[in-house]
């Protein structure tokens, strides 16, 4: 067998994330599972983002594909800290893991929304029959197609003309989404609470937990603590009930569209996928793909829970990016940048 070249990561047999993985797993056999006996690995390269899994593309020899994609979900690719004294995870706190990511993608399938090909699972009955039941504390692993067009993001910075054809189809995607409802919201990992509170209490909930720590770590919101919890009030106050989802991605930013060889979109970080209200996605949609939102925009949403939401999701990306650097996460520039930037847009929301 032929020694594996880790493109950004130490040469070894296992592959290996940022971190000293707590359990190295044997890529050669995970490869065997999932392409049969001829598959082998030749390089990995650990792929930038993600902070609950690693993402791995690993190089092949052979007459299959080319390359393949390995998500990586344990503790030691996990970069959020262990949270101190929070209230139970809710409907929006999202998902990560083997069993939300297949939960997801049979859903987003059957909705007729593309996502990666799914090779291999390491859960005994995800894919076949039969599967080895992996020993307790091992990684839980999934081989998945790769895409060799890109993300969606390039595709906008290099040649947004082009891009207007890939916006439109996952404009038309979003709305399959939108109508696979359900008449409860939730994960589609979970079951749905017994007695849910509506969903726009459940957002205003949330972000005045995040308005608390907002001012707790960022000495510009901090004055304005009080006001803005009188503007979320006020907000929600004007949101009517509803009582049907739709399927919401979560985090849908243009790096998390892939592109196929034909340029089609296809979503990925899929593990969040929950029905709620579609206007939560429309607000981070708008936050994330800016001037290029008007090709996913929809005329009829609510505008009042789109406004009570953005000032949420402005919150969110305020508490999050900040307490992920409690951690060892890497990237410390880009997340300092993202709460910067969303506290200023949570203080604007008060002019």
């Amino acid at each position: 067998m032929k020694k594996i070249r880790h493109r950004s990561t130490p040469a070894a047999r296992y592959l290996r994330p940022m971190r000293e993985p707590t359990t190295p797993f044997d890529l050669p056999e995970l490869l065997r599972e999932a392409l049969g006996p001829r598959a082998e690995a030749v390089g990995v390269e650990r792929l930038r983002g993600g902070s609950k899994k690693g993402v791995y593309r690993v190089h092949l020899d052979g007459t299959g594909p080319a390359t393949v994609i390995v998500y990586r979900w344990a503790p030691d690719e996990d970069f959020w800290p262990e949270p101190a004294g929070e209230p139970r995870p809710d409907p929006l706190t999202p998902a990560t893991g083997l069993a939300p990511y297949l939960a997801a993608h049979h859903t987003l399938r059957q909705a007729g929304v593309r996502t990666p090909d799914l090779l291999h699972a390491t859960d005994p009955g995800a894919i076949a029959p039969g599967t080895p039941t992996p020993a307790p504390g091992t990684a839980d692993l999934a081989v998945v197609a790769d895409l060799p067009g890109g993300t969606l993001e390039s595709l906008l910075t290099a040649d947004p003309t082009r891009a207007a054809t890939p916006l439109a189809e996952l404009a038309r995607a979003l709305d399959h989404m939108r109508h696979a409802q359900a008449p409860h919201y939730g994960s589609v990992a979970r079951p749905h609470p017994a007695d849910p509170a509506p969903a726009e209490q459940l957002v205003l909930d949330r972000a005045l937990r995040d308005l608390a720590e907002a001012a707790r770590r960022d000495p510009t919101i901090h004055p304005a603590h009080d006001r803005l919890a009188a503007r979320l009030h006020d907000l929600r106050a004007h949101v009517r009930p509803r009582i049907t989802y739709g399927l919401v991605h979560g985090e849908l930013g243009p790096d998390h569209v892939l592109l196929d060889t034909d340029g089609h979109p296809v979503l990925i970080d899929i593990e969040g996928l929950l029905h709620f209200d579609v206007e939560w996605e429309h607000t981070f949609l708008r936050l994330r793909f800016g001037a290029h939102y008007d090709h996913l925009a929809r005329r009829d949403l609510d505008p009042d829970r789109l406004a009570l939401y953005a000032l949420a999701q402005h919150l969110s990306l305020v508490a999050g990016p900040l307490r992920l650097l409690d951690g060892d996460f890497p990237d410390r520039e880009a997340m300092l940048g993202i709460a910067a930037h969303n506290a200023r847009a949570a203080l604007a929301t008060l002019k």
